[in-house]
């Protein structure tokens, strides 16, 4: 895991900024140009899109008129660097409704399934899915995922990430820079891309800021935008759940949300 470079515009933070980082998972997510009923992948294997493991005796998951839902991402953990607090065994799922994704009524559903659940075998009747199914899904191609671990250094939106900057804030430090120096400190703060863990980044807020009960809980997966991904109008999609449920390996009481520009 390499260490994170401190632009000069902000050394006279150095001591401080290093406290704030994290580490975490990025992932560098693959599109795959093959049919979309068509996963060449691992069926164990992390991926958005494609085929999901359904061991044996395991229902396969189903929306409220009993039509099959789709499986959106599955982070296969063994297959992970290690991460402090997270489950380093085990595979997670977030599926997605065919209609209506975007309303966040709870339609959507997750699945961990552990250690123990992946020994079984693969079902062998898994219900058709359909290629038009994916139509209006924010995933458009089936992904392959690979891991490394890597610093995490803030977040502008993130509500778990303050500083102050000499008195400033984040925004009025920011805006006082030239733009050379604003486009270094730009640089280092980001929160962009496609992560387990680590700082969360929004297009309209963090909404763990809004919810008392919220605030601490913990980023498991970012789904942001790619050349085959976007959430709406180059939005991005989260996965969160409280320090609680992470602990007791609780995985499926895991909650989405999504914004978008």
């Amino acid at each position: 895991m390499e260490e994170v470079e401190i632009p000069e515009v902000l050394k006279q933070f150095s001591d401080g900024l290093i406290a704030k980082q994290r580490p975490y998972v990025s992932i560098k997510a693959t599109p795959l140009h093959c049919e979309l009923n068509k996963d060449p992948l691992d069926v164990k294997g992390s991926k958005f899109l494609g085929v999901p493991f359904i061991p044996e005796g395991m229902e396969y998951p189903t929306d409220k008129n009993s039509d099959p839902l789709v499986l959106i991402a599955q982070i296969n953990f063994c297959e992970l660097p290690s991460l402090d607090g997270f489950p380093n065994e085990g595979i997670l799922q977030l599926y997605f409704s065919k209609k209506e994704w975007w309303d966040m009524s709870g339609a959507e559903k997750f699945i961990y399934i552990s250690s123990n659940e992946m020994n079984k075998p693969q079902r062998s009747d898994l219900p058709s899915i359909d290629k038009d199914m994916y139509e209006d899904l924010p995933v458009w191609k089936i992904h392959k995922l690979e891991f490394v671990k890597a610093i995490d250094t803030g977040s502008s939106e993130d509500c778990q990430f303050s500083f102050d900057f000499g008195g400033k804030d984040y925004w009025d430090f920011e805006e006082s820079l030239s733009e050379e120096d604003k486009k270094a400190f730009d640089d280092y703060f980001t929160g962009e891309g496609h992560k387990v863990g680590g700082y969360a980044y929004f297009t309209q807020g963090d909404p763990r800021d809004y919810k008392d009960h919220q605030r601490n809980d913990l980023q498991i997966l970012q789904i942001d935008v790619d050349d085959e991904i976007m959430f709406g109008d180059s939005g991005i999609g989260h996965i969160f759940i409280s320090p609680e449920h992470l602990k007791n390996r609780e995985l499926e009481k895991s909650y989405f949300y999504w914004d978008c520009c």
